[in-house]
């Protein structure tokens, strides 16, 4: 890990980690769904299950990434990564990342075909069992997401500290070629690192203090980002506790090329932050303030 991959008190940034958990996935899912003869095709992510970070990682250590599929419906692929620190110094490594994903099989000739997945040989009884029930619980929940789709964050005008306006951000991105999979279309990775950003400015905002990501709530990709879409990802506080803050982070495209020009949402989470000190240890978080308008 380098310098540019971490914050100023040198926690590596918790996106730089969900891309790499996010390529890992990819990868292996990929693999996979080429492995027979076939079609060809690209794995793309649909989902990302909560995601916790259990220790930071700092800068001038390894992270080793692994990943494992662990189920397979006909048209999606669930894999298991994680991922360890190692201090090549001390010659100590640790568990920093334990995260689900779920992929989806797209034809590299035809984007809007989904590939049949092959299937895979389980260990023992019951494991396909239970991963279809993960399966049938992250089906109903990506569903029960997108009725929320509506909502959109608006500026506040000369917002108090500590309420939801003062915190508030966004970040707007023009999508080009180095964020794209060969089908031309954004890295799952790529959109959870901004997305990570923009909680991170949030969560800053509120404390001004350090803050590192403490875990990721499900995140739901809704559509598809194309290549040169510009994209507009907004965050805001949703819940202070003593210790933590959640952060709800959408991503809205606007397609400025190709035949229809539309604005839609495309991506939704939640992120969990925590405040440190200069010595690492947790600090109390500012409690959210409701927001007072004079009329």
């Amino acid at each position: 890990m380098r310098p540019d991959d971490a914050n100023i008190a040198g926690n590596v940034h918790g996106g730089t980690i969900l891309k790499m958990i996010e390529e890992a996935g990819a990868i292996i899912s990929t693999r996979h769904c080429n492995s027979q003869s076939g079609e060809k095709c690209v794995a793309a992510l649909a989902r990302v299950e909560r995601t916790d970070f259990l220790s930071p990682m700092s800068i001038g250590e390894v992270g080793h990434v692994s990943a494992e599929i662990t189920y397979t419906s006909k048209h999606s692929v669930e894999v298991q990564v994680n991922v360890m620190a190692e201090n090549i110094l001390a010659g100590a490594k640790r568990l920093t990342n334990r995260a689900t994903l779920w992929y989806v099989p797209l034809s590299l000739l035809n984007v809007d075909k989904v590939i049949e997945v092959p299937p895979i040989e389980y260990e023992r009884p019951g494991l396909e069992a239970a991963g279809r029930k993960r399966y049938e619980d992250q089906k109903l929940e990506r569903l029960e997401t997108k009725h929320r789709n509506g909502e959109f964050i608006l500026p506040v005008i000369n917002p108090e500290q500590y309420t939801v306006g003062y915190s508030q951000s966004s970040l707007i991105h023009l999508v080009g070629p180095s964020d794209c999979t060969l089908h031309g279309y954004v890295h799952g990775g790529v959109t959870m690192k901004l997305m990570d950003e923009v909680a991170g400015i949030v969560a800053a905002r509120h404390c001004k203090t350090n803050i590192v990501t403490a875990s990721v709530d499900a995140i739901n990709f809704h559509r598809k980002i194309q290549k040169g879409c510009i994209i507009t990802i907004s965050g805001r506080m949703t819940f202070t506790s003593n210790k933590s803050m959640e952060i709800e982070v959408f991503v809205d495209a606007d397609t400025l090329v190709g035949e229809s020009q539309e604005k839609y949402r495309a991506v939704s989470a939640f992120f969990t932050y925590v405040s440190l000190s200069k010595e690492a240890k947790p600090l109390p978080v500012p409690q959210i303030l409701e927001m007072r308008y004079s009329w």
